[in-house]
């Protein structure tokens, strides 16, 4: 009865604006959070060019250096002063391997391949492959490597090619059992290597850093390696202060990686804006709905004023615009929630198509933030038109 007398005076198109408005920011604000969602699962793919922000520096190789024999690794105190730059957020340093090592497998039959290779590590926690076996077991003669992905593409389409061999996936070259002979100090070990990913941040063959570390040691003990290339993880790789100091110090990287760096953090700017611009939106409209419930509320003073005086208390004479509001509140998170399914359907397509191996997350961050403003926004204009109705009875009183 309450609500058929109160609503005589409710403005569609006022209500309307707030619908729309509300619905645009929720919309915004929830499709933003899951395409961030969406793409931290690209930056952590295996296959992904937009990882993390690391960048893989060296000094230039010049021909001075070719003839008088000059040092390119670095000095302690250049470490020093690498690691202290405000855009470097860690470092590390590859270490590479003292000792001789040969790697052979067969491939079939009539097929048998062999190789002097090498090693190298860096700290576990700039290894971009993530895998349990990734760890190696002391005086285990099982040694788990890591290869650059490129170096599978080289082969395939360059070296098996032209030659009429077989071409190997990922999964074959897992499977396949290396033999490894390391030598030195007067020893010849041989070791099972087993190929537990493939990585396109490393462009080197890698084995854990405790291998590493008790290998040098155990091989090559006093021969100690220069630090001739470092892994560093940026803030900000579109920081003018990175490249001056890389064109300052005669330094080089490798420029796509750089690119491809600049090209996530922008890629996230501009996620952070859009989000920015949806909060802003779902603040207006919020306003939006206050200014109609308060000329709502207005328009119905003397009734409102006349169901408190015959007895009906601030809380019931609120219920029915309170009731609107969250129904209004709900319908929106649906149908945001809908318009987000529907247009994430259409840029996953596209991320299959370029990353093969990219697994979408489920969407319920992006339900869960939902849900938290939908029961904020509610919240408030519970308080707000409560607030309204009790100073009319105040006023009464």
């Amino acid at each position: 009865m309450i609500w058929k007398l109160l609503r005589q005076h409710i403005s569609i198109p006022q209500f309307a604006g707030f619908f729309l408005a509300n619905l645009v920011g929720m919309t915004i604000i929830l499709l933003g959070v899951q395409f961030y969602t969406d793409t931290q699962a690209v930056y952590q793919g295996e296959d992904s060019f937009m990882k993390a922000d690391y960048i893989i520096l060296n000094k230039k190789i010049s021909t001075v250096n070719t003839i008088t024999g000059k040092s390119t690794a670095f000095s302690q105190s250049e470490l020093k002063e690498v690691e202290q730059q405000e855009f470097v957020e860690r470092m590390g340093v590859f270490t590479s391997s003292a000792f001789d090592v040969n790697a052979s497998f067969q491939l079939d039959e009539s097929t048998n391949m062999s190789t002097d290779m090498f090693f190298e590590s860096v700290p576990d926690e700039f290894v971009d492959v993530k895998s349990s076996d990734w760890a190696y077991v002391e005086q285990s003669h099982e040694l788990p490597i890591i290869l650059p992905r490129n170096y599978l593409d080289l082969y395939n389409f360059g070296y098996a090619q032209n030659r009429n061999m077989p071409k190997l996936s990922e999964g074959i070259l897992g499977a396949i059992k290396l033999k490894i002979r390391i030598s030195g100090n007067g020893k010849n070990d041989d070791y099972e290597g087993r190929i537990v990913g493939f990585s396109s941040r490393l462009n080197t063959i890698l084995v854990p850093q405790s291998f590493m570390e008790w290998a040098n040691q155990h091989y090559a003990p006093g021969k100690g390696t220069a630090a001739t290339r470092l892994i560093i993880e940026v803030n900000n790789p579109t920081d003018q202060r990175l490249t001056s100091f890389i064109q300052d110090n005669h330094y080089e990287t490798d420029q796509d990686k750089l690119d491809a760096s600049k090209t996530t953090f922008m890629l996230r700017i501009i996620v952070a804006i859009v989000m920015t611009i949806g909060i802003i939106i779902c603040i207006l409209a919020l306003y939006i709905l206050m200014l109609s419930v308060y000329l709502l509320v207005e328009k119905n003073n003397t009734k409102l004023e006349n169901l408190l005086l015959i007895g009906y208390s601030p809380r019931r004479v609120s219920r029915p615009y309170q009731l609107l509001t969250v129904g209004l509140n709900i319908v929106v998170f649906i149908i945001a929630i809908a318009i987000v399914l529907i247009v994430r359907s259409q840029y996953i397509e596209l991320f299959h198509s370029f990353f093969p191996q990219f697994e979408s997350p489920a969407i319920s961050l992006t339900i869960v933030i939902g849900l938290v403003i939908l029961i904020a926004v509610s919240i408030i204009n519970i308080i707000a038109v409560y607030t309204k109705v009790k100073s009319i009875w105040n006023r009464k009183s």
